[in-house]
């Protein structure tokens, strides 16, 4: 079945308290993609964030975003009043997150809040607690010894709790008992509202594809409490970290430092913690974007403390056996493979041995006639079919960048005379595509202009601020994505 799908994290939608929640105005989004015919809302990792505001750093791989949390339900189950949540400052600019007001007042409203939670009166929340305990516990415990710490990683703390030793452990969930209790009530409440918000969706004909990073952030609760998963030295550092080779983009390569897996030993287990991760993510969301992909084939390794990714090598990740006994296990997966950057003909074998969709990037596509993330090229309807991701520019953005032969060929290809009618032009030569799926981002249906990016890769600050005003979801916009779906069978 053709499909399209907009791109449009929850930290996006409109909101009057600085960043996307999941309350009213998305449910509003939902509705408005149901008029627009939309049959899939992509959105970027749920997890918190962490250092830099990126979902792809993380202090948990499970846990979810506490700055999503909707006030205005708490207020409706009698957890906070009015005046102490509206008369906040949540933003210096209308257009942008700014993470630093959020950090500064969410966790403070969200006590109001626990100090008037009653597990009693909540019976889903034992539920809850009991259903997750794998990860909850020691999540809820991870993140009270950081704001004992004031922050600092874990690998700052004193030596006994930052090697997680028994007794350390032990006496931190004593003195800890009403924080650990504070972070088990955020997640409660997050997946009380998502669960909530994601059956809105379901209901209204509407999947939610889900994106989980390959990679742990070095400061999160997986590194700290199961070393044994990752390539750490006997001192619980890193031997190396993940990133990129330099290539024509960066020079010096990416360095994205986050500590990579001991595959060895995930063998030994069956993958079982890797499987239990693929498990939860698919009861999480319909559709799952898997990022870096092709990491499983083979991945590049950065020795710890480098300052850059020109000294590497790349090493043999699991491969097709990782997904082969995942399905095993879990049944046919709903997976997408994030395939892109440097791609070997074994990352092709991995792929067409897992038969999962990869990706396409038309933004990619206009050097000539030959490249593959051309419509033309394409060779399989399993595909997903994207104008741009979060990674990229927004299309306005992206005209811009465009050096003169491509700007000539993009406009020979898409049949335009004009620089302006480029951006749609590739919105719809992405719609009338064999792919499975096509998808844009919601700034390229608001013709929005090239600092609407929602994030420039290998750079620290300005990213992952984009926010959307309700104002910018029109009935006339609805009715000309609707018209665009219908033209090209989505």
């Amino acid at each position: 079945m053709r499909k399209s799908c907009i791109i449009f994290h929850i930290s996006s939608l409109p909101s009057e308290y600085g960043i996307g929640k999941m309350g009213r105005h998305a449910f509003e989004f939902v509705d408005f993609l149901k008029d627009a015919g939309v049959k899939c809302w992509q959105i970027l990792p749920l997890s918190p964030t962490s250092y830099g505001d990126s979902p792809y750093q993380s202090f948990s791989v499970n846990a979810g975003n506490p700055y999503f949390i909707d006030f205005e339900i708490l207020e409706g189950d009698g957890l906070l009043e009015y005046p102490e949540y509206c008369d906040i400052v949540w933003e210096s600019d209308p257009d942008k997150v700014d993470y630093s007001l959020i950090y500064d007042h969410c966790f403070d409203v969200l006590r109001v809040a626990y100090s008037r939670f009653r597990s009693s009166k909540f019976p889903a929340y034992r539920k809850f607690c009991e259903a997750n305990k794998s990860w909850l516990e020691e999540y809820a415990l991870f993140m009270a010894l950081k704001f004992k710490n004031n922050g600092k990683a874990w690998y700052e703390w004193e030596p006994e709790i930052a090697t997680h030793k028994i007794k350390a452990v032990a006496d931190a969930k004593k003195e800890l008992k009403n924080d650990i209790g504070f972070y088990k009530f955020i997640q409660f409440e997050f997946y009380r509202q998502w669960t909530a918000l994601k059956s809105y969706a379901n209901e209204n004909g509407i999947e939610i594809v889900g994106d989980i990073p390959i990679y742990c952030a070095l400061d999160s609760v997986e590194a700290w409490s199961e070393h044994k998963l990752f390539w750490f030295d006997r001192k619980c550092r890193p031997v190396r970290v993940a990133g990129c080779p330099p290539d024509d983009f960066s020079p010096t390569g990416q360095l994205w430092g986050n500590p990579l897996y001991d595959w060895d030993y995930h063998k030994k287990t069956g993958y079982k913690w890797w499987i239990d991760r693929i498990d939860f993510a698919t009861r999480l969301y319909d559709i799952v974007r898997i990022d870096h992909f092709r990491g499983f084939e083979s991945y590049y390794t950065i020795p710890y403390g480098n300052e850059d990714a020109t000294i590497g090598e790349w090493k043999k990740g699991p491969n097709y056996e990782l997904f082969r006994l995942a399905e095993e296990k879990l049944g046919k997966l709903n997976i997408i493979a994030e395939d892109l950057g440097f791609i070997t003909p074994e990352v092709r074998e991995m792929l067409d041995n897992c038969g999962y969709p990869g990706m396409k990037v038309l933004q990619f596509g206009f050097s000539d006639g030959e490249n593959e993330h051309l419509p033309h090229n394409f060779t399989t309807t399993n595909c997903f079919a994207y104008t741009g991701t979060h990674d990229n520019e927004t299309l306005n953005g992206w005209v811009e960048t465009l050096d003169k032969k491509s700007l000539k060929f993009a406009k020979k290809y898409l049949n335009v005379k004009k620089k302006s009618d480029i951006p749609m032009a590739v919105v719809r030569s992405a719609w009338a595509s064999v792919a499975e799926v096509a998808a844009a981002q919601m700034q390229d249906f608001l013709d929005s202009p090239k600092d609407a990016r929602m994030n420039t890769p290998s750079t620290l600050g300005n990213n992952w601020q984009f926010r959307a005003k309700q104002s910018d979801f029109t009935s006339e916009l609805a009715k000309k994505i609707r018209k665009l779906n219908k033209l090209y069978n989505r």
